[in-house]
């Protein structure tokens, strides 16, 4: 997809002086989005297509550290997926005036507290909707990219183990890992599949991670709800 060449130089300004702070890019982040940029934005073209080898040569990155510096990118905005394959990513690269900041979002006013910790996220579409959206379209899991056929929600303590319906119990999942996990523990099937070769070092060291913040409540659903939006009792309204 052609489009008029922008300024290069304004751009690079722009990435260094916005972009990075307001979107926290690491540095791989950093050097991974200047290399598809100029790839592809300041060469006229909106999408691009390539490989993960492709884009660890170009950046002198290691696979493992392009590949996730990538998800980091969509999962932030700068990036849309378009398509992933075993062949490689399209993606359409936007520029640093295209991301839309958190403040511009339809993200999410959360209801109160104590309310949001009381709310059962499976009552209605809308609440299980927020869960697949935290996750941004992977498998919180594997990573896999999920399409609405190919996803499910999943408990990350079962309910048979007294797991409860809280944002902090539930994840978007592939309904392969949602069959296979059954009730093994979550870090103990984080590290089956990194045995498996389905999660690289970084990848399982990063899901143990999440899977803390995600007990600590630091994993909120995007719940586009005001306080009011709750009944009295902390129980989401019955239409969603």
């Amino acid at each position: 997809m052609k489009t008029k060449k922008p300024n290069a130089e304004l751009i690079l300004k722009q990435i260094d002086e916005v972009l990075v702070p307001r979107l926290r890019l690491s540095l791989t982040d950093r050097v991974v989005y200047l290399h598809l940029v100029r790839h592809s934005r300041l060469q006229g073209n909106r999408e691009l297509s390539f490989s993960i080898s492709w884009l660890a040569r170009g950046t002198h990155i290691s696979g493992g550290s392009s590949r996730i510096a990538v998800r980091s990118l969509v999962t932030k905005g700068a990036l849309r997926l378009v398509e992933r394959s075993r062949s490689g990513h399209v993606v359409e690269v936007l520029l640093p005036d295209e991301v839309r900041s958190d403040r511009n979002t339809a993200s999410a006013r959360f209801p109160r507290d104590r309310n949001l910790e009381e709310t059962d996220f499976l009552q209605t579409k809308a609440l299980r909707q927020a869960i697949h959206s935290r996750e941004r379209g992977f498998c919180f899991y594997c990573l896999r990219q999920l399409t609405p056929r190919l996803r499910c929600l999943d408990h990350v303590v079962p309910r048979v183990r007294s797991g409860h319906n809280s944002y902090r119990n539930l994840v978007s999942s592939c309904v392969e890992c949602n069959s296979t996990k059954g009730m093994t523990r979550a870090e103990d099937f984080f590290r089956s599949l990194y045995r498996k070769r389905r999660l690289t070092d970084a990848e399982l060291n990063g899901r143990l991670r999440a899977l803390d913040a995600l007990a600590a409540g630091k994993l909120r659903p995007p719940v586009a709800m005001s306080a009011g939006s709750l009944l009295c009792n902390g129980r989401p309204p019955l239409q969603p």
